[in-house]
């Protein structure tokens, strides 16, 4: 377990409806293999070896549910009423951490994240960078296009990565980067955020990418959920 000096909390967001998902109901409680997403990824987190507490963040009304469903062991979990938006969930589960050093931001729908990966993210961060993420080469060459349909330029893909979680930062950094927010202006004249990382970027600090893991492939849509559920009924299920 970390020393006293270095603190690092979780934060799982999983107020999100996950709509795409088809399943009915929220997307961090579908079952894969007999547990929910989110123990799933919970599991995970416990599993590296490298996190002090755990903040879930839910629908307000799903707090109770969540409860009962997290495990009781070394690691503390603590489960708070997330927001609308990822980036309120996020705000919410760090204000529930005033003990972090260090945050991970983890998505319960990559419920399949090994250990590992979330080990070598809190190495880099000990090692003194204050932004990590994970992040896959990417194969598919990919077109930027204008909102006609008309491509404007074919970026290279050797310098493209998908980017993954658990994401790792330093608490005041991110602390710092969701600020940006509060910052008055025209909706419309803010940057599109799609992770926390995108954040961190706007203060202009770097934000070191490391290899990522194929399993932490985030379950989106349906056939995500197929591949999920196939990879956990296998052989190597107990393999992460």
């Amino acid at each position: 377990m970390n020393t006293p000096h270095v603190r690092v909390v979780a934060l799982v967001p999983a107020a999100g409806r996950g709509v795409r998902l088809g399943e009915g109901l929220p997307k961090a409680f579908v079952e894969i293999g007999g547990s929910t997403m989110l123990a799933l990824a919970t599991d995970g987190l416990i599993a590296s070896g490298v996190v002090d507490h755990i903040v879930i963040m839910v629908p307000a009304d799903l707090i109770d549910t969540t409860r009962a469903l997290v495990p009781v062991g070394a690691v503390p979990i603590s489960v708070v009423a997330g927001g609308a938006e990822r980036t309120d969930s996020v705000r919410a589960g760090l204000a529930a951490a005033p003990e972090a050093t260090h945050v991970l931001v983890h998505d319960a729908a990559r419920a399949l994240t090994p250990p590992d990966l979330t080990a070598r993210v809190v190495a880099e961060l000990r090692a003194g960078h204050p932004a990590v993420v994970p992040g896959l080469p990417v194969t598919d060459t990919i077109k930027s296009i204008d909102p006609a349909g008309a491509v404007t330029g074919t970026p290279d893909r050797t310098l493209l990565r998908a980017v993954q979680t658990p994401q790792g930062f330093e608490v005041g950094l991110l602390r710092k980067a969701h600020a940006l927010l509060d910052t008055p202006g025209e909706d419309n004249d803010r940057p599109t955020i799609t992770d926390d990382a995108g954040l961190v970027e706007l203060l202009g600090v770097p934000v070191r990418v490391i290899a990522g893991d194929a399993r932490a492939f985030k379950i989106t849509t349906p056939l995500d959920l197929h591949l999920a559920r196939t990879l956990c009924a296998g052989p190597e299920a107990v393999v992460r």
